[in-house]
């Protein structure tokens, strides 16, 4: 079957009632918690993963598909209106449209948030539809090495890339290796790091870390913070459709950033916060307006809205066809489909055709949902930030302990749910990124897998992972991301060493 005729069939299931109606109430829920501050998609999706266990896949994954594109559409709202954006990705956007509203043009930055977001995200989706087979030919011809390479070099890219300091993310890494391997060893039958406790015999739960990680643990923080001083929401006044003149400076933005968003979020080291910003540089630069950046440049919401979105399509491509998640979002979704026993990677795309066609056919239904959810409900968006932030956690914290003991039935994992959400909270405090741990956790066991796999091909002989090309160059590219923060942070010492001797010598 044909990638059209395979994509024609997806919507056929993605349309059927049963099925239409997940990704509806996915793309409710994932503009009202990308709407919401401090509530992303990651942890929304970790909160619905008990329902794994009752809810068909192609259901649920269709879901989480509305979630997660739906948090990138409601993550402008709250960046506009409030400058608080709820996403990280959403950052850009509050530079421009927030001064946009100050300025009574909320409506039509809005709109070109919302109709760039379906653009790109469009064009976002054709590009995993048509390019997905042809990532899939090129990992099929990858043996143990090339994917113990490949997950070595989206570890240190993950760890590398989020949070501030590489170390922290090193260390963040390693405590989620370090849970990976809790359980029965499954080539020796071995049980490691139990302590002798039989309730870990199995592993740790994946959605115990997750959900206490991120809900648990966001809760625990926002109780430290104390009561934050709410930002002014500011009204909506005059039209929110776009002039012709807004839409004259908009759609190449829109063009440019879907452009620029797919091929970052389809990276190893992928997500939407360097996109977005290169996207506002690109979009400075080639304005015919320049001098409203700073001021209310719709360009500087069109562009990284755009590429926001698009970057979101791209972080699936790695995530089915290579089994690889490079976001955090990514990796609660690749846990949902171990839950179901399916392994993704370039044979999902074989034993599992009709799962992966429904999905993907299922962003292009949710990406026009969205626009109509978006721009006719904004009132109601607005009205969802003034909850108070207590009684929003407050819920988060009871719905996630109920979820937690439901799915298993053990007071063990509750107690396991509140320990880990201590050390999210202890994480947040520190400024150590999260996403490293869940998905050093995922892939570790993966990892191990295909070095071993590798090693009883070669023998024993570890250069199998030097003289092999892609495997070689994987790891390269994983030492250059270690080695380059430090060379670029000495340059930087040694640039500001020259210039204080400078006036020095002068004088």
């Amino acid at each position: 079957m044909g990638t059209f005729d395979a994509l024609m069939h997806g919507f056929s299931t993605a349309l059927s009632p049963g099925i239409l109606i997940y990704g509806v109430l996915g793309c409710f829920i994932g503009t009202l918690v990308g709407v919401l501050p401090g509530i992303g998609p990651a942890l929304t999706v970790a909160l619905l993963l008990p329902l794994t266990f009752k809810v068909p896949a192609a259901a649920m994954f269709v879901l989480f598909a509305g979630i997660f594109y739906g948090a990138m559409y409601g993550g402008s709202t709250t960046s506009i209106l409030l400058n608080t954006p709820g996403e990280s990705s959403a950052v850009v956007t509050s530079l421009e449209g927030n001064r946009m509203a100050r300025r009574g043009r909320a409506g039509p930055a809005l709109a070109t948030a919302a109709i760039g977001s379906f653009v790109a995200g469009t064009i976002g989706t054709i590009a995993l539809t048509f390019f997905s087979p042809y990532v899939v030919n090129i990992a099929l011809a990858f043996g143990p090495a090339e994917y113990a390479a490949l997950m070595v070099l989206s570890l240190v890219a993950v760890s590398s890339v989020l949070g501030n300091s590489v170390l922290r993310g090193l260390l963040a890494l390693s405590v989620g290796l370090l849970l990976g391997f809790v359980g029965v060893d499954l080539q020796t039958g071995q049980p490691r790091f139990t302590f002798g406790n039989v309730e870990l015999l199995d592993g740790i739960e994946v959605t115990v870390v997750l959900v206490g990680l991120f809900a648990v643990g966001e809760a625990l923080f926002l109780a430290w913070q104390g009561h934050a001083a709410e930002g002014e929401v500011m009204r909506m006044s005059g039209r929110i459709m776009l002039s012709r003149e807004d839409w004259r400076r908009s759609w190449k933005g829109w063009l440019r950033g879907a452009g620029i968003g797919f091929p970052f979020g389809a990276l190893p080291a992928g997500g939407a916060e360097l996109p977005t910003l290169l996207s506002y540089y690109a979009e400075k630069k080639l304005s015919s307006h320049p001098e409203e950046f700073g001021k209310g440049a719709i360009e500087g919401v069109a562009g990284p809205e755009a590429a926001n979105n698009a970057a979101a399509a791209g972080v699936l491509m790695p995530l089915l066809t290579l089994g690889i998640p490079t976001s955090a979002t990514a990796a609660v979704i690749l846990s949902a489909f171990e839950s179901y026993g399916i392994q993704p990677g370039p044979l999902l795309f074989t034993t599992q055709a009709e799962l992966v066609w429904t999905l993907i056919a299922s962003l292009y239904i949710g990406n026009v949902i969205l626009l109509a959810l978006n721009l006719p409900l904004v009132g109601v968006w607005v009205k969802l930030l003034r909850i108070p932030p207590h009684w929003l956690y407050a819920g988060i914290l009871v719905i996630s302990t109920v979820a937690v003991y439901g799915a298993s039935n053990s007071l063990f994992d509750v107690g396991l749910l509140f320990v880990f959400g201590v050390l999210g909270f202890a994480m947040r405090r520190l400024d150590i990124p999260v996403a490293p741990l869940i998905v050093g956790m995922i892939l570790g066991p993966m990892l191990e897998q295909s070095l071993r796999q590798a090693l009883v091909i070669s023998q024993g002989d570890w250069s199998t992972f030097v003289t092999r090309p892609l495997s070689a160059s994987f790891l390269g590219v994983a030492a250059v991301l270690l080695i380059m923060p430090r060379v670029v942070q000495h340059m930087r010492r040694q640039r500001g060493i020259d210039r204080a001797a400078e006036p020095a010598a002068g004088g």
